[in-house]
Order: C-alpha cells, then sequence, then structure tokens
C-alpha cells in the first residue's frame, strides 16, 4: 500500500476526469458535415445543452436540434465535477430578492428541491444508470468560527424557504453517527442532495436525446455566435435559436471574454479505502460532505469505497485561460492531499490514484442567469458558481419554455433574464481573483490556529471586496 497519501502506481493526473477512466472515455461523434440550417442550434454538449434538446424535443419533436461540441457531449464541466445533485442555488439568495423580492427566491429555492427529484426522475425514466443515492448533503465545522457561521446562516436560509424539514442541525454526535470528520463540531444536514456519477449522467443523457432525433456533432468548434447564426471551423448554422451553453468555457468565444470567469475546481480520488478505515470514518451512507472553510472542500463516498475530494486552491489563471486536458496544478494536488488527511486521518495511508481539474463559470455578482433575447434569437444559461448539476436542469426546462413562448412558473424565477456588468479587464481581474483566494487561505490558517468563534477579518473584507457575499 502506498505510504501516506502517495500516488498509487497507476496514478493519472487529468485525461479528463476519474469518473471517465471509471467508464471509458466516449467513442469521438461525426463533426458538423458543412453549412446547415436547424430550429435550435445548442452551443455546448454539457448538462444545460442537453438538458435543453432533452425538453424541447419531448415538447416539440418536430423541432431540428443541433447541438455544437469542440470535444465530446460532456467534455467539461459536467463530466468533471464532484457529483453533487444539490438543491443548494446557483447563487446568493439576497442578490436574487434585492432585484425580484424574497417570494421570487422562495420560488427559486422550492424549484431547486424539485429538480433535484426531476433528475431523478428522468434518469429512472430513461433507464440511465448514474449511481443515484439520495442520502443528503452535510455541511460541516471544524473550528468554532465554521460552527458560528453555520449557525448564523440558518435563519437566513429559513427565510428562503428552508424549512426544518429542508435544513437541520446536527451537534458533534449526531453527525459522527453518520460520518466521522476530525475535529468537526457541528453540521446541517438536508435531504435534498443525491451522489451521481457525473460521467454516466452525461453520457446517459447525451445518448437519450441522440434517440430522441437531436444530432450532436463533436469535434466542431463554434468561434462566434451571432443572432441566428452559429460560426464554426466546418461551417455556418443557421437558426431560429442560438442558445450559449459553455458554462466556464464561454471565455472562449468571441466577445464574451469578460462575461463570465472561468474558475478552475480541482479534485482528487483514492484508491478504495480498506475496511478498517471504513470502521473508523463510519460514513455508511452515501451523503455529499463539504466542509465551511471559506477554501472549501467537498466530497463524496464513491459507490465502489473511495474519497473524492474537491477544492478551488488555485482558481484563476491569466487571461481566463484553462487547461482543457484537466492537469492539476503540484501546489493544489498537495492543498488537496492536507485537506484530505486533514478531515479524514483513517486516510493518511491511502494512495492517491486520479487528480483533475476543470472550468465552472462565475458573474461578476456570483449569480447564475437564465434568458432568451428574441429580437436576436439568442439565449443563455449558466454562471452557476459551482452548483450547476441540478441547476442545469432547471435551466434547460427553463430555457424550452422561453424557446416555446410558455407562460410557465419557470419564467419568472428571479434568475431569467439578469444580467450584470462584466469582469475587470486585466492585470485587474487576476490580482483580484488571485489575491482573494490567499486570503482565504490566510483566513482559515488563522481561523484553525486561533479557535475563535469570530470568522477572521480578512475573510470578511474578501468577500465585500470580491461580491461574493
Amino acid at each position: 500500500m502506498a505510504s501516506s497519501l502517495e500516488k498509487t502506481s497507476t496514478f493519472i493526473d487529468g485525461e479528463v476526469s476519474y469518473w471517465y477512466r471509471d467508464i471509458g472515455l466516449p467513442a469521438l461523434r461525426p463533426a458538423l458535415p458543412g453549412a446547415t440550417s436547424v430550429d435550435v442550434a445548442i452551443v455546448g454538449g454539457g448538462l444545460t445543452g442537453l438538458w435543453t434538446a432533452y425538453y424541447l424535443k419531448a415538447a416539440a419533436p418536430d423541432l431540428r436540434i443541433a447541438i455544437l461540441e469542440k470535444e465530446f457531449a460532456g467534455f467539461g464541466a459536467s463530466g468533471r465535477n464532484g457529483g453533487w445533485l444539490s438543491a443548494e442555488p446557483p447563487g446568493e439568495p439576497s442578490r436574487y430578492a434585492k432585484t425580484h423580492g424574497i417570494g421570487s427566491v422562495v420560488r427559486l429555492q422550492k424549484a431547486m428541491f424539485a429538480a433535484v427529484d426531476e433528475v431523478i426522475r428522468i434518469l429512472e425514466l430513461e433507464g440511465i444508470d448514474a449511481q443515484v443515492r439520495k442520502d443528503g448533503l452535510l455541511h460541516v465545522a471544524t473550528t468554532p468560527s465554521q460552527r458560528a457561521r453555520l449557525a448564523k446562516r440558518m435563519p437566513h436560509l429559513r427565510m428562503y424557504g428552508w424549512s426544518e424539514r429542508d435544513l437541520q442541525w446536527l451537534d458533534a454526535a449526531e453527525l459522527a453517527e453518520r460520518v466521522k470528520i476530525a475535529g468537526a463540531v457541528g453540521a446541517t444536514y438536508s435531504p435534498h442532495c443525491a451522489r451521481i456519477q457525473p460521467a454516466s449522467l452525461v453520457r446517459g443523457l447525451a445518448a437519450v436525446v441522440e434517440r430522441m432525433g437531436v444530432a450532436i456533432y463533436e469535434g466542431t468548434e463554434v468561434t462566434e455566435v451571432q443572432p441566428s447564426r452559429v460560426v464554426t471551423r466546418q461551417g455556418r448554422v443557421r437558426a431560429d435559436f442560438v442558445i450559449r451553453a459553455l458554462e466556464g468555457f464561454t471565455a472562449g468565444l468571441k466577445g464574451f471574454k469578460r462575461t463570465w470567469l472561468p474558475m478552475n475546481s480541482s479534485m482528487i480520488v483514492t484508491e478504495p479505502l480498506p475496511a478498517r478505515a471504513w470502521d473508523e470514518i463510519g460514513w455508511e451512507g452515501a451523503e455529499l460532505v463539504g466542509d465551511e472553510a471559506h477554501g472549501f472542500a467537498y466530497c463524496q463516498r464513491t459507490r465502489d469505497g473511495r474519497i473524492a475530494l474537491g477544492g478551488r486552491a488555485v482558481p484563476y489563471r491569466y487571461g481566463s485561460r484553462w487547461d482543457e486536458r484537466g492537469q492539476t496544478m503540484s501546489g493544489t494536488f498537495d492543498q488537496l492531499r492536507a485537506q484530505l488527511a486533514r478531515l479524514f486521518p483513517s486516510a493518511k495511508a491511502v494512495g492517491i490514484e486520479h487528480a483533475w481539474a476543470g472550468v465552472l463559470g462565475v458573474p461578476r455578482d456570483w449569480c447564475a442567469s437564465v434568458g432568451l433575447d428574441r429580437d436576436s434569437g439568442i439565449g443563455w444559461a449558466g454562471g452557476y458558481v459551482g452548483h450547476g448539476v441540478t441547476s442545469t436542469n432547471l435551466a434547460g426546462r427553463t430555457l424550452a419554455d422561453l424557446v416555446l413562448e410558455r407562460d410557465t412558473d419557470l419564467v419568472t424565477l428571479p434568475w431569467v433574464g439578469r444580467r450584470v456588468r462584466q469582469w475587470e479587464m486585466e492585470p485587474v481581474r487576476w490580482l483580484a481573483v488571485r489575491g482573494l483566494y490567499l486570503a482565504y487561505a490566510a483566513a482559515d490558517r488563522r481561523e484553525r490556529a486561533s479557535g475563535s468563534a469570530t470568522s477572521s477579518l480578512i475573510a470578511t473584507v474578501a468577500d465585500r471586496v470580491s461580491g461574493r457575499r
């Protein structure tokens, strides 16, 4: 067995993600054969684009729909994420409330609760085995300051639609009955979350929409989105509606470099833990686990007995760049390894088999949006700030209603039509984000060392400057 959190002899860095290593990379579908016309052209073959195509085709089978994807469907964040099918909203509720009122945010939150079950329903209906297990979500405090932040957040969430059934407080002993985390002093629990295998979900959904008659063109890079037209290297696609569904890769489109920040998030996965380690950790269920640090970590216990853990140690690269092959920077790998050992000391002797990275989209106000400009025919959805697995489903249903001009509750949710200012130009953008996460790392170190119940002033200032809170 590998020594203290070392890489195994079969360690892989990048190559998309462990999730694809688990099920195998898909064979590439044919590229766009040349110029064509469709009713709806969807730019991006991730979950946003696939869910939009699914609900459009289900409602209007005669629609001609084409999905245009540079790599393969599910290559981006949809096949690299932490596998949290969570009801947590894609943005700060108070910001949505400021523009649309508290009642609209409650409706958004209830729609997110329902979306978790809607995804599970569709997976069962379509026979997609995404290793779903709905055992809920734990947010764990490991310092007094983290505990104070969690406790303070609960009444805030109650105001925005989280009832006592939706969110419960667990003391340290109650938490330990579910999972034993080193230094844990309390947690919140929500039943509205399921573990999934991300690559299985997106790959299965792509196969379903293809069977429904949606054309998926892979190896087809979109270089520009124009009113009722998409420009690719293989030819131009004319469409009544063009849906931009690129999430973190939006910055690669002409004219969209500063629309959403491509935030890098990285993950590691262990080899299967021995039975004695699981005996010490507990975690017999499939609860998703996140810590309450400023530079937070997110985890799942996989179906085959591994721990997959992610975080954002070095979240942004100068000029809105990203590593498409998913390789993890050495400093990020070391930080994730240390976080794993800190939360689960019993995993210290377990090797790391895979590390990878992906990008998510972050708007300037840290709130997602969905919209359709009927004059230009251009629609969009994204900026999920790391909460996209469930949000993509809700966004896809909303886009379908907007395209089909259906007067539903979804088209009046507070994220519909939301527009915010662009991110600052370089080098301000890089300096600000780099400084933000250095500040969060420093705040976490100070809070762990001090044992104070008061959040670090460093993090409070960083939140205000960045607009994150």
